[in-house]
């Protein structure tokens, strides 16, 4: 059996999923459509449309000082593979249209109204946002820091 050689990409709306140094661990989530009112005030201030991404606070520096480059691509020959993760393949060549630098992280995001938190570890958070009813997306995660020891009783 052969590996099919695929080009992958990522749609606008998911884009800022990917505002980050590649190997930064992120926990980012968002209300959806069967998101309830409680998780809505827990986790989003009560906000519907807000985004929240987390990171790890060793990796706020890293986020302020990195240069990520994407490119946009034609879309005629992708197909899209999973509606949640917002990823497209494309079976065929393709060249790109443009390379795009992107840097101030931390201020596009401010820009796009996505909450960019650091905290000391991700991991409670992330527990607590997949227990949840909330939409959300954790991105190289074995990265991160150790989960922390639970506390004796």
């Amino acid at each position: 059996m052969t590996d099919e050689a695929l080009v992958w990409a990522v749609d606008t709306r998911h884009l800022p999923l990917y505002w980050f140094p590649r190997d930064c661990p992120r926990c980012t989530f968002w209300a959806g459509s069967r998101t309830s009112d409680g998780d809505l005030v827990r986790f989003l201030d009560g906000q519907p449309e807000r985004r929240v991404h987390l990171i790890e606070e060793a990796w706020l520096e890293r986020v302020h000082e990195a240069q990520v480059y994407l490119y946009r691509l034609p879309g005629e020959s992708f197909t899209q593979d999973r509606e949640v993760a917002g990823y497209w393949m494309s079976r065929a060549t393709v060249d790109p249209l443009e390379l795009v630098a992107i840097d101030d992280l931390v201020a596009r995001h401010a820009a796009a109204g996505i909450a960019l938190r650091a905290a000391s570890n991700l991991w409670p958070l992330w527990d607590a946002v997949v227990g949840s009813t909330l939409e959300f997306s954790g991105i190289r995660l074995h990265n991160a820091l150790a989960r922390p020891h639970p506390s004796p009783s």
